[in-house]
């Protein structure tokens, strides 16, 4: 039941109890007041009725603008949640997309991780080996070597006349000579210095790498440098910069020792730049070799220019004697034009003077020949 019918019915009963409340008083009193109050009462009523309906209309109107506005609000608020609902799909498929790729390249960091892993424990196997580990620094000599010096200026495994065969011998000119270059690389040592935390065992690699490099130059100096036949010195190389580092750090006794035996301990960085010393000293020795040749090719080529003057002179004296040749035919030319002229005024003169002519024996002017 709506708010309207409810005060129509209270509206109905207060009027039916009002009229009889007058009905009850008007028994003592004149009838035709009595009609009149009814009157007025069914006036009212009526009003009220009238009041009610456009009440009635008014609040169905207000009711369906409100339904109405309640609908559109509705309708609004699905698009967006619609809108907003599409947007977060897409989002999450975007989302979905790029976790997908992302996944994609971190397996595939992850392949190349488990290839570097796998490929690390492999030269961890060749550098326990010491025979692998040996042809790990000879391999790594090789390779720089190659890169920098031309094949004329070096041999490897070559064998000295003290018959021990040395990893690399450059070929250089007298000064300095030959020198021999062998790779070592005391990894253990190096290793167990880095495992070492205590005071003592730290102490003890120390000893035991110093140990290992003190034998390497040793055995250098007494095996690569043979006097008459290689350089006064030789190169220790280090095929790791980790180990060069340390050894120059920590260990300078050992470095002046080296120098002292005339032992120059080399890593990959200061070979490279050793060596491209050597290819300059190389280049400006081939130079001085090639000076005399070359001097010898400029005198030749200044008798060439000599010969070549000579030449020159003769033809310019052959081109002028043509010059003059030219010149005589010229003459003659003019010569001979000059003669034809004259007898084509001869053969062109009157027939009736011919007799005069034939008495008088024309006189040509004769043009004496050169």
């Amino acid at each position: 039941m709506d708010l309207m019918t409810i005060l129509a019915i209270v509206a109905a009963l207060a009027l039916g109890a009002f009229a009889i409340f007058l009905a009850t008083r008007g028994r003592g009193q004149g009838a035709g007041e009595t009609a009149e109050i009814v009157g007025r009462l069914a006036q009212m009523a009526e009003s009220q009725a009238a009041t009610q309906a456009q009440l009635s209309e008014r609040l169905q109107a207000q009711e369906r603008t409100l339904a109405k506005a309640v609908e559109e609000r509705l309708a609004d608020f699905s698009k967006r949640i619609g809108d907003r609902l599409q947007q977060s799909a897409t989002q999450s498929q975007t989302t979905l997309t790029d976790l997908r790729e992302r996944l994609a390249v971190i397996d595939k960091a992850q392949k190349n991780i488990t290839q570097l892993s796998t490929q690390v424990v492999g030269l961890q196997d060749i550098l326990a080996n010491k025979q692998a580990r040996g042809a790990f620094g000879e391999v790594q000599l090789r390779d720089i070597v190659e890169k920098i010096l031309p094949p004329s200026a070096y041999d490897f495994q070559v064998t000295l006349g003290n018959g021990k065969r040395v990893d690399c011998l450059l070929d250089l000119p007298n000064p300095p000579g030959p020198i021999a270059i062998d790779s070592k690389f005391p990894l253990e040592s190096y290793e167990a210095l880095c495992a070492a935390r205590e005071e003592p065992d730290i102490i003890a690699a120390r000893r035991a790498l110093a140990a290992a490099l003190r034998v390497h130059v040793r055995d250098i100096a007494e095996k690569y440098i043979v006097p008459g036949e290689t350089a006064e010195s030789a190169l220790l190389f280090l095929p790791s910069e980790a180990v060069y580092a340390e050894i120059h750090a920590n260990f300078r006794g050992i470095v002046d020792e080296s120098h002292q035996a005339t032992v120059w301990i080399v890593s990959p960085t200061t070979l490279w730049a050793t060596l491209t010393t050597i290819r300059a000293v190389l280049r400006d020795v081939r130079m001085r070799e090639q000076a005399g040749v070359i001097q010898i090719e400029v005198q030749n080529l200044l008798k060439d220019v000599m010969r070549l003057d000579d030449r020159v002179g003769k033809l310019q004296s052959h081109f002028n004697q043509a010059n003059e040749d030219v010149r005589q035919i010229r003459i003659s030319t003019e010569k001979i034009s000059k003669r034809g002229d004259r007898i084509v005024e001869v053969e062109l003169e009157d027939p009736e003077a011919e007799i005069e002519t034939e008495a008088a024996a024309p006189q040509l002017k004769v043009i004496p020949d050169d």
